[in-house]
């Protein structure tokens, strides 16, 4: 049998090829989507025709046709290119091993067979100083600060999980609740605790964690580390990049366009059309459609800067003039630290056009001086994510699907999200033969209807209860049938797991999960119970609490629970509740408030999850 082409290739071109995969893996979830595939290439040195990446991508997305790229399927990709093209050669001299570049050699299961991993000193210089700004007034952090790229001791310093955990809170507020937090006597286990809820409340809030554990962050295994921690900074960065936060961005419409449009596009989109409308605005004449090759010559970034800053930091754009671009970079940093927002980027980052860190840099200039104001005439109506909506929004990104969910109703319209969620849930279920993904403008809607006709006939065929929703509706977005098919896909998701751990062939009811939680908490001796998920004296947060402690004895600190009825303490319960929960190991999406409000589906997942981290532990 003749050797796959990925490992015919030399380990230097292996290495490097993961190194430029890693850079544009934006998400940090192990896969690039189809639709960057043509970007991709052409960074390592082979720029196709359209055409040539549809047939490329045909034969290589191998694994279920899911719409993804994964590394091997890239490394397989590219090597055919080369043995076809015998570009050997032109590839050694295009990318030459990387100045900055780390090779760490893989230690997990899927290294096995002499994977690396190729760790950027210019991403571990940006996180670290990013984390020294964001954390530099926290108290619990002092000890840890500043970190220090030259050591890396970033990696050493993340092994108990403070950091981390800080890192999620700056990302997204009061998702660990500080209590939960190990602050001291940090054996290895109090570690693992930490690292525990940080991994969970990664999830939590959108993060990709499949293949990261808390052994991995323990070792301080530098990719999972540092890809940890790009999605947790890159999730804070792009949070607040919509309408709701900033109604100037209606000023980004374009002839024709009208709200909705807007709605439909991705943080990333809105920040290129940001600078976009700033670079008109400046009059240099220059556009771009990237933040890699099209701000690498610091061009754009100087006339930026000169738009978006305070007229009193006299910006200046005489650097444009340098002519080394390296020079002419250091000198455009100079002129945004004026704004301090001298961030994530060096010179090199710009001129190399890193991806990762370019989008921080720009993401943090808009954040720090967004430049746009509302007309006073234009009116905005828009209404805000709901709850609901974002914990949904952030399961389904916490298992990795691609693209990335932004906008729960126009991510899924073209069920491409769905179909991944089903085969997770169910592997194999979705022949993906019958899956459209791409999409002709000229059949467009016809298409994208048509695979959404699909997934709801897969969720027939899963027992899910979908009278009256038909494929038009996702396609749509109509919020109240959508929402009730990913609640669905959730909770199968969530039963499928525990019906696995229990081995039984019958699905995991309601009442057996209200049974288990009852034995549980009688047979440590509480004196909690449940009656059903509607029980309004959930709502204090107690029988959580005292059911974490009936699975991890000993884990709840009783002194820091509040005895009160009142709504201040209800919701302190339930926030330490949820934090505690995932200490131990539970996956909860839900929110404090959803325990407060004492909402049925979220309090079943909270008690499904609780009951599957039990028998994962007794499975153990």
């Amino acid at each position: 049998m003749s050797r796959p082409p990925s490992l015919m290739l030399a380990d230097d071109k292996l290495e490097e090829l993961i190194e430029q995969f890693n850079t544009l893996d934006a998400d940090g979830n192990g896969f690039i989507s189809v639709d960057e595939i043509g970007h991709a290439l052409e960074v390592v040195g082979h720029k196709l025709p359209n055409y040539q990446i549809r047939d490329l991508i045909k034969e290589f997305d191998t694994n279920i046709k899911d719409g993804k790229i994964d590394i091997e399927e890239f490394k397989m990709m590219f090597a055919k290119l080369e043995d076809v093209r015998n570009l050997g050669r032109k590839f050694k001299k295009q990318v030459k091993e990387s100045v900055g570049v780390k090779h760490i050699a893989g230690t997990n299961d899927a290294s096995s067979e002499g994977t690396t991993h190729s760790v950027k000193a210019n991403e571990l210089s940006g996180f670290a100083d990013w984390i020294n700004k964001c954390l530099s007034g926290d108290p619990d952090c002092s000890a840890y600060l500043p970190l220090n790229p030259a050591t890396g001791d970033l990696y050493q310093k993340t092994q108990d999980g403070i950091i981390l955990c800080k890192m999620i809170n700056w990302s997204v507020p009061e998702t660990v609740d500080e209590r939960a937090i190990n602050k001291t006597k940090l054996d290895v286990y109090r570690k693992t605790e930490n690292l525990l809820l940080a991994i969970n409340s990664a999830r939590a809030i959108g993060c990709s964690v499949v293949n990261i554990g808390a052994g991995d962050l323990l070792e301080g295994k530098p990719h999972l580390v540092l890809g940890l921690l790009w999605q947790i900074i890159r999730i804070g960065l792009l949070s607040d990049i919509n309408i709701a936060h900033h109604p100037g961005l209606i000023l980004l419409l374009e002839e024709g366009e009208c709200l909705e449009d807007l709605f439909k596009l991705s943080p990333e989109q809105i920040l290129l059309r940001w600078v976009n409308y700033h670079l008109r605005n400046s009059g240099c004449g220059r556009q771009i459609a990237n933040f890699t090759s099209d701000i690498s010559d610091s061009v754009a970034y100087f006339h930026l800067l000169s738009q978006i800053a305070p007229a009193e930091k006299e910006i200046s754009t005489v650097g444009v003039h340098t002519r080394d671009l390296t020079q002419r970079a250091e000198l455009m940093l100079q002129e945004a630290d004026k704004i301090d927002c001298r961030t994530f980027v060096g010179p090199s980052e710009v001129v190399k056009g890193n991806y990762k860190l370019n989008l921080a840099f720009v993401a943090n200039l808009f954040n720090s001086y967004p430049a746009l104001e509302k007309p006073d005439d234009a009116e905005i109506e828009f209404v805000q994510e709901t709850r609901e909506e974002r914990t949904y929004r952030n399961w389904m990104n916490s298992m990795g699907v691609s693209p990335f969910v932004n906008r729960l109703y126009n991510d899924l319209s073209s069920g491409l999200v769905i179909f991944q969620l089903y085969d997770i849930i169910q592997n194999g279920i979705v022949d993906w033969n019958k899956v459209h993904q791409k999409f002709p403008a000229l059949r467009k809607v016809f298409l994208m209807i048509e695979n959404c006709n699909y997934a709801v006939d897969l969720g027939k065929a899963i027992h899910l209860s979908l009278v009256g929703v038909g494929g038009k509706d996702i396609y749509d977005g109509n919020e109240t049938l959508t929402l009730a098919l990913v609640w669905q896909l959730m909770r199968a998701y969530t039963l499928s797991i525990l019906k696995e751990l229990t081995n039984s062939h019958e699905p995991v009811m309601d009442q057996d999960i209200i049974q288990w939680a009852n034995q549980k908490l009688a047979s440590a001796g509480k004196s909690s119970k449940v009656e059903s998920f509607k029980d309004h004296s959930l709502a204090d947060g107690r029988v959580f609490i005292d059911l974490i402690d009936a699975i991890a004895p000993n884990s709840i600190k009783y002194d820091l629970v509040r005895a009160s009825d009142g709504d201040e303490d209800r919701l302190a319960n339930a926030k330490y509740a949820i934090s505690m929960g995932r200490k131990i190991g539970a996956r909860i999406y839900a929110l404090p408030e959803d325990i407060v409000e004492v909402k049925p589906k979220m309090i079943l997942t909270v008690f499904a999850c609780l009951m599957t981290r039990d028998m994962q532990k007794k499975g153990n």
